[in-house]
């Protein structure tokens, strides 16, 4: 059931969710769907894909690996090809979601193995460099989705290009576009005729609070505002007290909690290197997992208290400027999260995110998290049972809207370019849904 507090006007309607399949938790698995364990065996993946083994499907050379992290399913790392790899496959003519699974085997650095996929015979991943792109980690799970791919010949063709070293792969998964029917209830929405203080809470910070950031949030309206009925947040290079840039953060504590449900932001993102535009969720009650602080404790940003991560984060839209077109999603947890090298987070590739809306959404029940654009499903993380170190996600959450500057991920791609300010995410609408029950 999903939870909401503070006053609302409130229009509840049931609608259809048009999710992909295998969106829904108890559908039968999509005979059109296709997923194979490159170089390995057969295997059945926790959101329930079943993956074939790799009969000689697939060209290239078979190589094993081990110590994979980053992934609930490290199984289909330990076995790849290399070299000349390349997959020729019947499948009836439609439209794909093309999700292709590496991680870098060897010891080597940033820009030593670089590559192209093609796809159809497009080029669909440019200069894929699965070191860089894990985080700078070699034996780290890497999965990059493409959406909407075009088979009209009945055979699906994917192959590598590399420009240096050898192209690696670990596994494909190909599902079709059709959408599936789920019933919702619609709880909140807001969709931006003012900006409605009974929704949202704004942050005033200065620079560095979290993330070592280099932007100020305030409330001016030159940040924030509503404009031709969207939400603008808007970064802009301007000195305010230490900090050199300014921009907007706001979320929906104590006015729109949120405990299981779908969630759907319609967002048309910022560009240029130093971006760092955000739809997220944390806690309402950050301490619920804490062991080391106390409630009251400033504990954003905080080295010495621990709720985060404890109790939880869940990323259903990052996306880096100096990356475009390259969006993510992430959870965070005691079990799972960057310091660990262990984080769970998908990577889907669009052509225009700074040029037009794309529905970033999120479905939450109590057994696993499932993260979309526009329904396409690139990233799943389910509940493995062992408590709250890696499934905190048991209580209720809030929504938070925001684009940083710089900050340790905004400048890893070399540092902020001051000539694109100033800069804007344009929110059309959030929507949040309870799930209809049976």
């Amino acid at each position: 059931m999903l939870q909401i507090s503070g006053k609302f006007s409130l229009a509840l309607i049931t609608m259809t969710c048009m999710a992909l399949a295998g969106c829904s938790r108890d559908a039968a698995p999509d005979a059109s769907m296709w997923a194979i364990n490159i170089g390995g065996g057969a295997y059945r993946a926790v959101d329930g894909v079943n993956y074939e083994a790799d009969a000689g499907d697939a060209s290239g050379t078979v190589a094993t690996l081990e110590g994979i992290k980053g992934s609930q399913d490290a199984f289909l790392y330990q076995t790849y090809r290399h070299g000349d790899v390349s997959i020729a496959r019947s499948m009836p003519n439609g439209t794909y979601d093309v999700t292709l699974h590496f991680a870098e085997p060897d010891d080597v650095s940033g820009g030593t193995r670089v590559f192209d996929a093609v796809v159809e015979g497009n080029v669909v991943i440019d200069d894929l460099d699965v070191m860089s792109w894990r985080d700078g980690k070699t034996r780290s799970a890497l999965t990059v989705t493409v959406p909407d791919v075009v088979l009209g010949d009945g055979e699906l063709n994917i192959e590598f290009a590399a420009s240096a070293m050898q192209p690696v792969l670990s596994a494909v998964l190909v599902r079709p576009a059709a959408r599936q029917e789920r019933d919702l209830t619609l709880v909140w929405s807001d969709e931006f005729d003012t900006f409605d203080t009974t929704l949202w809470n704004i942050d005033i910070w200065p620079a560095r609070v979290v993330n070592d950031e280099n932007q100020a949030y305030t409330n001016s309206p030159g940040n924030l505002r509503v404009e031709d009925g969207h939400l603008v947040i808007e970064a802009h290079k301007e000195s305010l007290d230490d900090a050199e840039y300014t921009s907007a953060r706001i979320h929906s504590r104590g006015k729109g909690d949120i405990l299981y449900g779908r969630v759907e932001v319609r967002a048309m993102l910022p560009r240029g290197m130093g971006t760092w535009p955000a739809i997220w969720m944390l806690p309402s009650d950050p301490f619920r997992y804490a062991t080391r602080c106390v409630e009251g404790d400033k504990w954003q940003g905080s080295a010495d208290c621990d709720a985060w991560p404890n109790s939880g984060e869940i990323d259903i839209m990052e996306h880096v400027g100096y990356q475009m077109n390259h969006v993510h999603g992430t959870v965070h947890n005691e079990a799972y999260y960057w310091a660990k090298w262990e984080q769970r987070k998908g990577r889907v590739l669009l052509d225009d995110v700074d040029s037009g809306f794309h529905v970033y959404a999120l479905e939450w029940s109590e057994d696993r998290i499932d993260v979309f654009v526009d329904d396409t499903l690139y990233f799943t993380y389910v509940n493995e049972g062992d408590g709250w170190r890696s499934w905190p996600y048991d209580h209720p959450f809030h929504l938070i809207l925001n684009v940083a500057v710089g900050g340790m991920w905004g400048r890893a791609g070399g540092g902020i370019d001051d000539s694109v300010f100033p800069q804007r995410m344009l929110v059309d609408y959030v929507r949040v849904y309870e799930f209809v029950q049976d």
